[in-house]
């Protein structure tokens, strides 16, 4: 198996601009939306870990839907903590989280997709809880990601519910 190349762009234009691969458009969500869009954009897994050709790359260079879903379920647990952090300490600053070495040490390729199917939605829950949670001038509170992008716990979570999305749209699942 290949090596996946590390992605090291900066995401943070999709908080200004719809996606033009999953078309996620952050100007269309409110703060209140993101419980439940953190529910609709991680359902889709469920069927996607029950392909049989989970494991199987599309190509050397690019994930397989196994480990694409074990990025999400660690996508969600990672923002639940950095939505709390924001929350307890305004201006919080977030340790450097590297999705391309998670997923080597945690052998993203190799772990079973009946556990991942059940991991999901139990951190999907966990991060919906976060944001249900929010209300009044608590989605201004600010947060600084290592690289020193800065987010509110509002802006947070449109970057997340982008990366959910997004890699729903990238195993060619759907969220409608």
């Amino acid at each position: 198996m290949s090596e996946i190349v590390p992605d090291d762009k900066d995401w943070t234009w999709t908080l200004e601009r719809p996606c033009p691969d999953c078309g996620f458009d952050p100007t269309t969500v409110d703060g209140p939306d993101i419980a439940s869009l953190v529910t609709a954009y991680t359902t889709p897994w469920t069927d996607v870990l029950a392909r049989p050709d989970v494991a199987a790359r599309p190509n050397p260079s690019t994930w397989s839907p196994l480990e694409y879903a074990c990025h999400v379920r660690d996508v969600c647990d990672l923002f639940a903590d950095r939505v709390q952090l924001m929350l307890d300490e305004d201006g919080a600053r977030f340790a450097n989280w590297d999705q391309d070495v998670t997923a080597v040490e945690s052998a993203y390729a190799a772990q079973p997709p009946v556990v991942v199917a059940s991991e999901i939605p139990v951190a999907a829950a966990r991060l919906s809880a976060a944001y249900a949670g929010v209300s009044g001038s608590q989605w201004e509170r600010r947060g600084v990601r290592s690289n020193g992008s800065e987010f509110t716990v509002l802006t947070l979570g449109r970057y997340g519910l982008h990366d959910l999305r997004h890699h729903v749209w990238d195993v060619g699942a759907s969220v409608d």
